[in-house]
């Protein structure tokens, strides 16, 4: 049994679909970050950076959205939710994986996080301010480049799509308008309507 460790309208919203796309047993764990669980000196130890997701195996506890997600589709091939055959589309997945990750998620946390990277509340304001633009920029990029067809890596289904649509959903609180990228606006709709996106979605309901 895999457990995995999230807080609703997280990032580890995309794990979790993961997890409801594979087959796999799999039991929750919800963090309430109002109240500083995340902080915990048992979630500590699972994870030291005290954020989530955190995916508990019965090797040990992974951390950090691409690889929980790359662990996820191998170990249910069955499921086909990456080009595991194909070592090149592998890293295309993965490529796009750790922009997410590295370049999207970071311009978002200017916004709410932005003491992760300086001290002064002008700098916290001039982060917040250019968040928008920043957000927009990165979805500019996706729509034009990035995505190869319905799914990411075009008509194959891949672990990468829960990341986008995860990323996708914060646009509106971003303050970008969803609209301005057709295709990614359709990907999104077409996400919304899967089995395992409306499972996680009613589950992460039911654990808030």
């Amino acid at each position: 049994m895999l457990t995995l460790f999230f807080s609703p309208n997280a990032c580890s919203l995309a794990s979790h679909i993961a997890l409801a796309e594979s087959g796999l047993p799999y039991e929750l764990r919800r963090l309430k970050f109002a109240e500083n669980e995340q902080r915990s000196p048992e979630y500590l130890k699972l994870n030291p950076h005290g954020r989530v997701p955190a995916l508990v195996t019965e090797r040990g506890t992974l951390t950090e959205t691409v690889a929980i997600l790359a662990f996820i589709a191998q170990s249910a091939p069955e499921a086909r939710l990456a080009p595991l055959d194909d070592p090149f589309r592998f890293a295309k997945m993965q490529g796009f994986n750790t922009f997410i990750a590295a370049t999207v998620h970071v311009a978002y946390a200017h916004k709410r996080r932005s003491y992760r990277w300086a001290d002064n509340q002008s700098s916290f304001e001039d982060m917040a301010a250019k968040m928008p633009k920043n957000m927009h920029d990165c979805f500019t990029l996706i729509e034009n480049d990035f995505l190869a067809g319905p799914f990411v890596l075009g008509e194959d289904y891949s672990v990468a799509d829960p990341y986008l649509f995860t990323m996708s959903d914060w646009l509106e609180g971003a303050g970008v308008d969803i609209g301005d990228f057709p295709r990614v606006q359709d990907h999104y709709q077409r996400m919304r309507q899967r089995p395992a996106v409306v499972r996680a979605l009613s589950e992460q309901e039911m654990a808030a």
